[in-house]
């Protein structure tokens, strides 16, 4: 993503969007966003106009075709949101995509994240676009093989490394949880129950610093908790994620886990989903994020493919957007 060097440039943006609300209307989505013109220059997110008409069946290897919709959307807190939730849905990933021929998924705890993962809503188009409604990908491009009917923000924030804790985040609340804190690239916390109380982090030389600066907002408001996050990718980066993320190891893997390799730019990419073999091979489904902030999209390693293999004895897995693998020493997982 970006370094403290570039973290001044978020922060004017994120006083912009102090007086905004979290999400974008469809006719928002094809109008620049105010103040974003230079957003945070390393990483990716996600949200469009609904589309119109239903997709026809997807024939691709390693897809099924389109089913009724099965969206639990009660545990999808944005699809509620008045301004997120205006979402044409087709069906959740785990629907969407059957594991390859031979292999069945891993099995998850229920209520994880990799189970909540595992039912994300898709779109049914799949172009993705950035936080302006401008296209990205084209819904036919190779290496793209679905989007997540997730926002992207009205601004350039919700980038890749974003991408990862946006989802995450709204898994916690999904169950309850009121109390999430995340910290700064600095190392500051950055807890919602400030945002909650009216403050507001600020920047104080290369230090944040929180100050009172609106009213106090209900924790149950999701619309509160969608701008504080829009703040928290202010000041986070893929250093922050990286840092603040327990390694793991790839015989270990599970939905869930993510690739993150920090830097300005650096890059970062969350495991779906995971199917093995009885003969103990694996393959992962990989999403992303990306710059400038963009649709949450799932990725193809190959054209008709949307199955990662799984190699341990290789250097590591390769994805379509970045020049270099991700090494299985990069495998981290938030909890």
């Amino acid at each position: 993503m970006r370094m403290m060097s570039l973290v001044s440039q978020r922060i004017a943006l994120g006083l912009v969007l102090l007086l905004l609300p979290g999400c974008v209307t469809a006719s928002d989505a094809a109008a620049p966003a105010a103040g974003s013109a230079k957003g945070k220059p390393a990483e990716p997110p996600s949200w469009t106009r609904a589309p119109e008409d239903p997709p026809a069946p997807a024939k691709s290897a390693g897809i099924e075709a389109p089913a009724a919709p099965s969206v639990n959307a009660s545990a999808y807190p944005w699809l509620a949101d008045r301004t997120c939730g205006a979402q044409a849905i087709e069906e959740p990933i785990a629907r969407k995509f059957k594991p390859p021929e031979g292999f069945s998924r891993v099995a998850v705890e229920p209520g994880s994240f990799g189970e909540w993962l595992r039912g994300l809503p898709l779109r049914p188009k799949g172009a993705v676009v950035d936080y302006r409604g401008r296209v990205i990908l084209a819904e036919d491009d190779a290496r793209l093989a679905a989007v997540v009917a997730l926002d992207e923000g009205r601004a350039d924030l919700q980038q890749c490394a974003d991408s990862i804790l946006r989802l995450f985040a709204e898994w916690q609340w999904s169950r309850g949880k009121r109390d999430e804190s995340f910290r700064a690239a600095s190392g500051a916390a950055m807890p919602f129950s400030k945002w909650i109380a009216g403050e507001r982090p600020e920047a104080d030389g290369r230090k944040l610093v929180w100050k009172r600066a609106a009213k106090p907002s209900d924790r149950e408001d999701h619309g509160a908790f969608r701008r504080y996050l829009d703040a928290v990718f202010t000041w986070a980066n893929t250093g922050a994620l990286a840092r603040d993320a327990a390694k793991t190891r790839v015989e270990e893997l599970r939905p869930g886990d993510f690739f993150v390799l920090a830097g300005a730019p650096g890059h970062a990419v969350l495991v779906l989903d995971v199917a093995s073999s009885k003969g103990g091979e694996r393959r992962a489904l990989l999403g992303q994020g990306y710059m400038p902030a963009q649709s949450f999209h799932v990725l193809r390693p190959s054209p008709g493919e949307v199955w990662f293999k799984v190699d341990p004895s290789a250097e590591g897995v390769d994805t379509p957007f970045w020049p270099v693998p991700f090494p299985w020493s990069s495998l981290r997982r938030l909890d």
